[in-house]
């Protein structure tokens, strides 16, 4: 399987990560794709470098404001002249009769969710050349490859329409899945990440031609906390195309590959063209976040379950952070998946 990366992630640099009302560095750092590149040299991945798509596959899924804002965010920021080191919002307006503010300020708290998404200088750009990652991915399997990966950073699939949270600014899989699009009637977003992929569900959630199924930590006691229900199904033209199945915590390899069965009897009755993998590694015993218990062995079983969906497949990298497995996992997932084909 060949993998797609791009060294420009490394311009996206967070330190702030607000945890429990306590400042820590983020999880989220530029040494995750390092970890992750070493388990594709294990794995004897090919490295392909992207291609450079523009903004016309991010405009297809993001709002031209949210565009324009992540743009020159940065600009907007320095200016001020008494900011900090890092974009982060002190206001998150509750947009019921609300009006789009002019000030950056005002902006930043529109278009965050959270204060898990701090933007630096180099933010744009990273999240720009994440999304070519992914969309070259996405054209390798339309133009006949099996499987490909895409290892992005920084991660997508928390990033709504047009907010940012929870490390996301472009949403990554659902712009490949949207690419695909071009080619496929039906595809389908798995999220395998042990957060819910809550923008991935927001963005899709009224449409009936991307099927969205997450599997994740119960968020009754875990991130995002307001998404992720089984009770969110979809609405209106989408209504029946958005599966939750959220898992207790805790929950090890057994567990998890139940909930992948229910996945794959639910993706074969949709009946799609392609299948976008939204891979976080997260799930993992040894993530630094704790929600599940998958064991190295079990991220192998779960490639093999993605594998006998027998679809053309997206590999979309996610969450998984700094530990000493991270990379395993990922040779781990690729080779289960590879060896079931």
């Amino acid at each position: 399987m060949k993998a797609v990366h791009t060294e420009l992630h490394r311009s996206h640099d967070p330190q702030f990560f607000l945890v429990r009302g306590v400042v820590k560095r983020t999880t989220e750092q530029p040494e995750r794709a390092d970890r992750l590149l070493k388990g594709l040299k294990d794995g004897k991945h090919q490295l392909v470098e992207p291609t450079t798509f523009g903004q016309g596959p991010r405009a297809r899924i993001h709002s031209p404001e949210y565009l324009s804002f992540l743009s020159e965010a940065w600009d907007a920021w320095t200016a001020l002249g008494d900011s900090g080191p890092e974009m982060i919002g002190n206001i998150h307006p509750v947009r019921h009769a609300a009006t789009y503010p002019t000030h950056i300020v005002g902006k930043l708290g529109w278009h965050t969710a959270d204060t898990a998404a701090p933007i630096g200088p180099g933010t744009w750009a990273a999240a720009c050349a994440a999304t070519d990652v992914a969309v070259t991915a996405a054209q390798m399997v339309m133009d006949g490859e099996d499987a490909t990966y895409a290892l992005c950073r920084p991660p997508g699939h928390h990033a709504y329409r047009d907010m940012a949270g929870g490390f996301c600014f472009l949403n990554n899989s659902a712009i490949a899945a949207a690419h695909l699009r071009l080619k496929h009637e039906r595809v389908v977003i798995l999220d395998v990440d042990v957060h819910h992929g809550n923008g991935t569900q927001g963005i899709f959630y009224a449409r009936p031609d991307v099927y969205t199924v997450s599997i994740h930590a119960d968020p009754v006691a875990y991130y995002p906390y307001v998404w992720g229900y089984a009770h969110e199904r979809g609405e209106g033209p989408g209504l029946g195309t958005n599966l939750n199945i959220p898992l207790a915590i805790g929950t090890g390899d057994d567990g998890y590959i139940q909930a992948m069965d229910v996945a794959r009897k639910a993706i074969e009755s949709f009946a799609p063209g392609a299948l976008v993998i939204a891979l976080g590694l997260d799930a993992s015993e040894h993530d630094p976040l704790k929600g599940l218990a998958v064991t190295t062995p079990g991220f192998r079983r779960i490639g093999q379950a993605i594998a006998r969906m027998g679809l053309p497949t997206v590999f979309v990298q996610e969450g998984g952070y700094l530990s000493d497995i991270l990379g395993a996992n990922l040779t781990s997932v690729l080779a289960g998946f590879e060896e079931a084909r």
